[in-house]
């Protein structure tokens, strides 16, 4: 199938075009970028001055299958994650069983083409049962596809078995996506400080992340591998990463649209949609991540997109599960709070939502329109602005504290390898 996209404003990492494009894709693939494109097409898609950004990549999702199929499915979650503008997305490993061996991610690899949304790239667990007492095949689990290495939902605690998977990892060229946070002091359903007290909550110090941060620096440092963090959140962590950027550790990171939208505050509702895990922080740490967008220290955005059954959120606080759907969410919750700020502009945000992750994966094809590049790609209004309503989420759960919120920059078209998967 061949589209025609007509008088597009194509937003890249590293520049916007001055005047409208029209951009030509055929066999899955960027054919042509041109003023004006006159070749015959299956489909024609009129722009109208509208941004065409490359396919978002989110590193960091949960898409529930197999096992919590009452949560998600790779379908539903496909579904919304190409509403997202989400053209390729890494599922997390912590799914019943877990994935830790190739038999797991062929069934994984099997569905996602049947559904044939959006790239979905597993990532293998770190130890075998994400118990963090004996490390996975890792070299099985690239030979079946694998695109990354995570205990996530649990960090791995033993130095030792860290230090082996970060070695084998480099041999097979993988990254590890590390979850800080060390489970001897993280005890509690929020941050740790005056909301905590005031709630009566028992509140998780944000140490429980930078102990971990700081220590799986030293060991990428004392190794030469790299590594990457998830949903980073306390200023003290980015401290720590841009220091250590700084003097050349191969370290990259991760923050959510949670932890830029939203402060501790929130959990005054007692709704139980704000308990997440890291939780959400004060202030100063909301500014700080920020920055780091800003400057660079954080390389990109993820979703952590964690659904849950209405009836497992609708807990008290304390026993609910944590976590929040994002697929449909982001893209609006970062032009809002960091492009209509002018925090950060557009070229930036398709850089960490789509350029670095592309790299941190290894995917040069991707992440960039430009002739010859995969056909992936999103078109959206700037400047649109709409409202987030529980019956238009396309997720199977529901759970998100910005139902009735108004967001900018809606999008209209997802385009995957050359496909429609999803239209306004």
């Amino acid at each position: 199938m061949s589209i025609l996209i007509k008088k597009a404003i194509i937003v890249n990492h590293a520049n916007i075009s001055k005047e409208p494009q029209d951009i030509l894709i055929e066999r899955g693939v960027i054919a042509k970028i041109a003023s004006k494109i006159s070749d015959p097409a299956d489909k024609t898609i009129e722009a109208n001055g509208k941004y065409a950004l490359p396919g978002l990549i989110d590193l960091h999702c949960h898409l529930r299958e197999p096992g919590f199929e009452h949560k998600e499915t790779i379908e539903t979650g496909s579904r919304a994650a190409a509403k997202g503008g989400f053209t390729t997305i890494v599922c997390m490993p912590n799914t019943n069983p877990v994935i830790d061996n190739a038999k797991i991610v062929e069934g994984i690899l099997k569905e996602a083409k049947r559904v044939g949304l959006v790239h979905v790239l597993p990532a293998g667990a770190i130890t075998k049962g994400e118990k963090g007492e004996e490390l996975s095949d890792i070299l099985e689990l690239k030979a079946a596809g694998c695109a990354a290495l995570s205990d996530d939902g649990r960090t791995v605690y033993n130095s030792q078995l860290m230090r082996h998977a970060l070695e084998y990892a480099k041999m097979a060229n993988m990254i590890i996506m590390e979850h800080c946070e060390d489970p001897t002091i993280s005890k509690g359903s929020m941050n740790e400080g005056y909301y905590s007290t005031l709630l009566g909550l028992k509140g998780i110090p944000d140490i429980a992340e930078t102990m971990i941060v700081a220590r799986d620096i030293e060991l990428a440092r004392y190794l030469k591998t790299r590594i990457h963090f998830c949903h980073i959140s306390a200023k003290r962590s980015i401290e720590l990463i841009r220091q250590a950027k700084a003097q050349g550790v191969a370290v990259t990171a991760e923050s959510c649209p949670h932890h830029f939208s939203l402060t501790e505050e929130a959990v005054q509702s007692f709704n139980t949609n704000t308990k997440v895990n890291p939780p959400l922080r004060t202030k100063e740490d909301v500014e700080a991540v920020k920055l780091g967008l800003k400057d660079g220290t954080i390389d990109c955005i993820s979703t952590d997109h964690a659904p849950h059954a209405r009836e497992e959120k609708e807990l008290e606080f304390d026993a609910a599960p944590v976590g929040m759907i994002g697929f449909e969410t982001a893209f609006g919750l970062a032009v809002r709070e960091l492009v209509d700020t002018k925090c950060i502009t557009w070229s930036t945000l398709v850089e960490k939502m789509s350029f670095m992750p592309a790299k941190i994966l290894g995917l040069p094809e991707k992440g960039e329109i430009a002739e010859g590049k995969s056909a992936d790609m999103v078109i959206v209004d700037p400047q649109k602005e709409w409202v987030v309503k529980e019956e238009t989420i396309v997720s199977k759960s529901k759970n998100s504290p910005f139902i009735g919120q108004t967001l900018k920059g809606l999008v209209e078209t997802t385009i995957c390898s050359g496909k429609i998967s999803y239209q306004a």
